[in-house]
């Protein structure tokens, strides 16, 4: 199997140092209380963040996605905006860290007095947690691509809201297990009207007659790479549409990728076992792939 979060092992990742609410401790011994609502509920919000040549790549649309997520869930999060990033930058700097880095960036509403869901049980300030790991994309899934299955999990925002970037993964963990199942990478996610949404992990365009499609972005998260894709087609007169449209626009499409801050841009070689286009990365796929890549190097983000 295949992962659009495939990377290459590094053995620095033995030794690295994360932060919690406001010390430093060896992975080994990187610990939170079993009474902390993150752990207990998944009452929280996370970010996955970058670092590519010394830049945290789009660190202002992750920082502005986590506080408009912590506010649907009502959650206070006790430090500002630029606190953050100076926390951010302490922990790169206290694994000596420059690029070819990935960090879960993770805010729980904190600890509680006992297990239990309401917040007037909190004790404290949320909990502030920062994973950084030597992460390199495996740079064979951008060219082979992956497999997608269609699961029966709904992104829907009737039981949870789909724009917030929650600790609470249920339902993305579901269409995930769906997928494993069917032998799939990842899973292809439907809205309640039955239009495509999203996939567990990653967003998902299609690619027919010279057209870039998309969800709408109703029920999706609103993916920062997502984003980017969207700019780069409007600023290179690739037709791009933001729209409704069906599994058998899928099944007929040219090409596929699916978009994530770790990942890239990943070709989608099959859906359901059907081979998409030639069954290898398209062109356009390609050109959209370098476009990207000069697009993080510009470091214009």
């Amino acid at each position: 199997m295949t992962s659009t979060h495939e990377y290459q092992e590094d053995a620095r990742n033995e030794d690295i140092q994360i932060y919690i609410n406001g010390e430093f401790y060896h992975r080994s011994k990187a610990y939170i209380s079993v009474l902390d609502g993150g752990f207990l509920l998944g009452d929280g919000v996370w970010e996955g963040i970058r670092l590519h040549n010394g830049t945290l790549l789009h660190l202002d649309d992750h920082l502005n996605r986590l506080f408009n997520g912590a506010n649907e869930i009502a959650l206070k999060i006790s430090s500002t905006k630029d606190e953050i990033k100076k926390l951010l930058t302490d922990t790169l700097e206290k694994n000596e860290m420059f690029s070819d880095v990935h960090i879960r960036l993770i805010i729980s509403r904190g600890l509680k007095k006992t297990p239990y869901q309401h917040p007037k049980v909190t004790i404290g300030d949320p909990s502030i947690v920062i994973i950084p790991e030597y992460k390199k994309p495996d740079p064979k899934v951008g060219i082979e691509g992956i497999n997608l299955a269609i699961v029966s999990t709904l992104r829907d925002n009737r039981v949870q809201n789909p724009h917030v970037n929650s600790l609470s993964k249920h339902n993305c963990i579901a269409a995930c297990i769906e997928a494993d199942k069917k032998g799939a990478d990842e899973g292809l996610m439907l809205d309640p009207y039955g239009y495509i949404s999203t996939c567990n992990s990653t967003n998902f365009f299609i690619i027919k007659s010279n057209e870039v499609w998309t969800s709408t972005g109703e029920y999706c998260l609103n993916g920062i790479t997502r984003q980017s894709v969207i700019r780069i087609c409007k600023q290179n007169q690739i037709i791009l549409k933001e729209k409704n449209f069906s599994v058998k626009d899928v099944l007929s499409a040219d090409e596929i990728f699916v978009t994530g801050t770790f990942a890239g841009i990943i070709p989608v070689i099959s859906v359901d076992k059907i081979v998409i286009g030639n069954g290898m990365r398209g062109e356009k796929t390609k050109i959209l792939q370098d476009y990207y890549t000069k697009y993080i190097e510009s470091r214009k983000l």
